[in-house]
């Protein structure tokens, strides 16, 4: 059984992303009356297996927080994120087929920006002028829509409400954005009837969530924050350029929901048992091998939003601690376990060199992090099938012994591990 919970908690990715938060915010949601994605769009898939009777059906959500499976937990989109409202009606129409009701429990903040399909075109035509230096953004329009953010003219949920200033808002922005990029083949009169239908369906669920979360707050209702992205794809502390447009970091849990920084007491950091990465930019750990193709494989390394291969490498220590230290992570979900059963050994890499001297910090420079030569421990592999296990103690002694080396190398208790795809498989202690 999970343990209890504090009464405002969070998820946090640690590494590139696709660590498998998804499913833990699925099974912690029953516990909390919100749930609240803060950051980034439909650039991040969230996996859930949802079982209904005989039945296990695969869910891939972008922008609907992982919780909606829950009909008592309220599930929120907060005001840092963005959104494509296509991509949602897509979502919210795949829920109504399988009978999950959103009704007064699905809601959007009113200061979320709004990501058009002009902004997957600025996406694609900006990460083509760059050539060989593409970081590999998903085409998502994600980049274009914060950079209107930060411009100051971004278009907002709260805007979609008063439509005739949506419409002025709207033609202006595709005009400004044309003189910059040429023509987009946007239909203006198209675009607007569609966003009109939109603005009459989520009137509804575009609500002031800040004062909402204030009230609840106040009432001691208890909220999860579910974390998008990873920590390494922050805008400010990940491998950057090679990073998202947002804060995948605990700094944008405040920022992207209105809730204080001294309400969030416990800060869930959620490690695969190996490391992943989607796209280009540096991978310490990378095996660029058979090994990693056979990690790829077993654990169905491939995007939930891409489609894209993940690149696959052993776990990083190095990163895990930086990752952990400046999010100031309370407790770790090891998640993926079971995919290296089949492996006769494993490695963690346990420091960093750089012209043969060792690095005391995850350095900034990419320059540096494409040189440095990480330094590896070797444990004897488990090769059994975790999958079925239930309890700790199931697990067979050398896999207690690769755990127990990753929390005494981060120095942050694993409290749940992960064993296989579904809700049912992981363990807590």
């Amino acid at each position: 059984m999970p343990p209890k919970t504090a009464q405002i908690s969070a998820i946090l990715g640690c590494q590139w992303g696709d660590e498998g938060k998804g499913k833990l915010t699925d099974i912690l949601a029953s516990k909390y009356n919100y749930i609240v994605r803060s950051n980034g769009g439909a650039n991040a898939g969230h996996t859930i297996y949802y079982k209904k009777g005989n039945k296990t059906d695969k869910f891939v959500f972008h922008l609907i927080p992982s919780g909606i499976f829950h009909p008592k937990t309220k599930c929120v989109i907060g005001n840092g994120c963005v959104i494509h409202l296509p991509t949602l009606n897509e979502e919210i129409e795949e829920l109504k087929k399988h009978g999950i009701k959103i009704k007064n429990r699905f809601f959007i903040s009113d200061r979320v920006h709004l990501l058009f399909d002009y902004h997957k075109k600025i996406d694609a035509a900006q990460e083509n002028l760059k050539g060989a230096k593409k970081i590999g953004t998903t085409l998502r329009g994600i980049g274009p829509c914060y950079s209107d953010k930060v411009n100051r003219i971004g278009i907002r949920a709260c805007d979609l409400l008063d439509f005739d200033k949506f419409k002025k808002l709207f033609k202006q922005n595709l005009e400004y954005q044309e003189k910059l990029y040429g023509k987009l083949e946007i239909n203006i009169d198209e675009e607007v009837k569609i966003y009109q239908k939109y603005a009459k369906f989520f009137k509804e669920f575009i609500v002031d969530t800040t004062q909402m979360f204030i009230e609840a707050t106040n009432k001691k209702e208890k909220i999860l924050i579910e974390g998008a992205n990873g920590v390494m794809l922050d805008l400010d502390h990940g491998t950057y350029p090679f990073v998202t447009s947002s804060n995948p970091s605990s700094g944008g849990l405040f920022t992207g929901t209105g809730i204080a920084p001294n309400k969030i007491k416990n800060i869930i950091g959620v490690l695969k048992a190996y490391t992943t990465r989607v796209g280009a930019g540096p991978f310490p750990t990378e095996l660029q091998d058979k090994l990693g193709d056979k990690i790829r494989e077993s654990g169905g390394e491939y995007g939930a939003t891409t489609g894209r291969p993940r690149r696959c490498g052993w776990f990083d220590a190095i990163l895990a601690n930086y990752a952990l230290a400046i999010n100031g992570i309370t407790e770790i979900n090891l998640t993926k376990l079971d995919v290296l059963s089949a492996l006769p050994k494993i490695k963690i890499a346990v420091k960093y060199l750089y012209q043969n001297k060792e690095l005391k910090n995850f350095p900034a420079s990419l320059e540096i992090l494409e040189k440095i030569k990480p330094q590896y421990i070797e444990l004897p592999g488990w090769q059994k099938d975790i999958s079925n296990c239930k309890k700790y103690s199931d697990l067979p002694k050398n896999c207690q012994k690769y755990i127990k080396t990753i929390e005494k190398l981060t120095k942050v208790k694993i409290t749940s591990i992960g064993v296989g795809q579904r809700r049912d498989q992981i363990i807590f202690q």
